[in-house]
């Protein structure tokens, strides 16, 4: 009894500290945020209101720090919210099928198709490709079925492709496709459709594609273009990047893929490709240990000093130790360089915030120092998880993993001091301002996965409950504002109240979001970590044995 009355007691501590904590931190009337027209002086009221009440909320759940047993996941919560998420993305799937079907992605308030440039206009089915290793984990059989079916008989980038082509007065620069986008979603859709089923009608077509992105390797170096036609083979990098370069979060993110086609297929090709990137990114290492977000696929040399570990580095990181894993450990050249990264990373990119200590990596353009961290970004949380997990120094495993819990809360922050309880594109960091978006072009959410992956390693290796209920909180918040009567879309501005969507369901808030929303609330020996490993788009590879 008097330890029951005392935990009541700490509770009921901590909710009036959080609620003070709100009042005197959150922006007053002449903050900068407020400044500008940033946020409308009359949502004000109800900004605050809104956060304070995400902030009672999460203090009210947070009550169970205790680590929690794999089987608590047969308990009635678990179910109910796995269930939450199936009719999500049943709602998802079903709107796509009836008014983009075939198409890339679903236009939710147009009720219509939409393709991004990444996918050269074509009409691919991107969201069938990335939605498949989530229907089948779900047990959604008739809707698994619906998109084997037409991949089967369907899917051909090239016809696709060629069709397009036919049609466009200036068919050349619309119709390339992006070598990385196509690689973490076509191919690695399909091989963890393949390893999840058995079915090597995938690894047939995942072999075509591969194909298809093979001229874009050739170049001096190796290091391949970013685009390339499916139909002619012609090859170039992204007009705006630093003038002609290659992206390092795109030439760095293609071996879990092409290592483990070329296993399915004894066909060293693809794993050929991806060893000679790596044996120039080593040939050319920095003395900082830093790597630059560009590198010249003629010259071999990088671009300019522009570092971070948001968007257009990220997913380097992540396959460095993802490849190691996947290898069963064997490959000691990737943990080596992953390791040094890391190194580095902590060493130059990690500041705490002046106002309440929060952790977060800065970017560094030249010698100058951008103090914002992308929800890109967050993803780090679930690296640094995953690399404790399988660290074996006990004072390194400990120390990984408290910059794991501390990232993730300041990812975290930037969820709940939101009107909508969804983070922002991007949030900076300065006297004024503390894990917020500043501009305009930084306020909007795209049904994005990070944050959430992020807590979902972190409750596989801590089963700290807070962690689960945070997906919690963010799948509500997404199925209260983003939910359209046609599918789910982005929204512009998470710190208005008043919603105004993007009309874009993404096709990886199938591959991602969804997926790691469902495994949080599922048993652990749903896609064990000792035994898959996720690509950078969620798809599951099997670890060699």
């Amino acid at each position: 009894m008097v330890v029951r009355y005392w935990r009541k007691s700490v509770l009921i501590a901590v909710i009036v500290f959080s609620f003070l904590f709100s009042l005197y931190y959150l922006p007053s009337s002449d903050d900068s945020f407020f400044r500008s027209g940033r946020l409308f002086q009359s949502d004000r009221s109800r900004f605050l209101a809104q956060v304070r009440q995400q902030r009672f909320e999460l203090e009210e759940r947070q009550f169970d720090e205790e680590p929690r047993k794999m089987e608590d996941e047969s308990d009635a919560i678990s179910v109910e919210r796995r269930q939450f998420i199936i009719n999500m993305t049943k709602f998802a799937w079903e709107n796509y099928r009836k008014y983009a079907w075939g198409f890339n992605e679903l236009k939710p308030l147009s009720r219509s198709e939409h393709s991004a440039s990444v996918f050269g206009n074509g009409k691919l089915g991107a969201t069938i490709v990335d939605a498949l290793d989530t229907l089948y984990i779900m047990g959604l059989k008739e809707e698994y079925e619906e998109g084997r079916n037409w991949v089967k008989n369907f899917f051909d980038l090239k016809v696709s492709v060629s069709f397009l082509m036919s049609s466009m007065v200036h068919p050349r620069h619309t119709a390339d496709i992006s070598v990385f986008e196509t690689n973490i979603r076509f191919i690695g859709g399909l091989l963890a459709a393949y390893a999840l089923t058995g079915d090597k009608m995938y690894v047939q077509k995942a072999t075509n594609v591969a194909n298809i992105l093979l001229p874009a390797f050739e170049t001096p170096t190796g290091i391949p273009h970013a685009l390339v036609n499916p139909v002619s083979g012609r090859s170039h990098n992204w007009a705006w990047a630093n003038g002609g370069f290659s992206i390092l979060s795109e030439f760095g993110s293609l071996q879990l893929e092409l290592d483990y086609l070329s296993q399915l297929t004894q066909n060293s090709i693809y794993s050929s490709k991806v060893a000679r990137i790596r044996e120039i990114v080593l040939s050319v290492r920095t003395e900082d240990g830093l790597y630059p977000n560009y590198l010249h696929p003629k010259s071999g040399k990088w671009g300019p000093k522009h570092v971070s570990v948001g968007a257009l580095g990220d997913s380097f990181y992540e396959y460095l130790l993802k490849s190691w894993l996947r290898s069963s450990k064997n490959d000691a050249v990737y943990k080596e360089m992953y390791d040094a990264a890391l190194a580095a990373i902590k060493k130059y990119l990690l500041r705490y915030s002046s106002q309440n200590h929060l952790a977060y990596f800065i970017e560094l353009k030249g010698k100058r120092e951008v103090h914002k961290m992308d929800h890109l970004a967050c993803f780090i949380v679930g690296l640094l998880a995953l690399e404790a997990l399988n660290e074996n120094d006990i004072k390194r495993r400990s120390d990984t993993l408290k910059l794991a819990e501390e990232i993730a809360n300041t990812c975290h922050e930037s969820y709940i001091r939101t009107a909508t309880g969804i983070g922002p594109e991007s949030f900076r960091f300065t006297e004024e301002v503390e894990v917020m978006a500043v501009k305009d072009s930084e306020k909007y959410y795209i049904l994005r996965p990070e944050v959430i992956e992020g807590w979902f390693y972190l409750w596989r290796v801590t089963r700290k409950n807070k962690y689960r209920e945070w997906c919690w909180m963010a799948a509500k918040n997404i199925e209260k504002h983003c939910k359209t009567t046609g599918g789910y879309s982005g929204i512009k501005n998470v710190y208005s109240s008043e919603i105004v969507h993007d009309d874009v369901q993404q096709s990886f808030v199938f591959a991602e979001t969804f997926k790691y929303l469902y495994l949080t609330f599922s048993n652990d020996s749903i896609m064990p970590l000792n035994k898959w490993v996720f690509n950078t788009e969620a798809h599951a590879f099997p670890i060699v044995t």
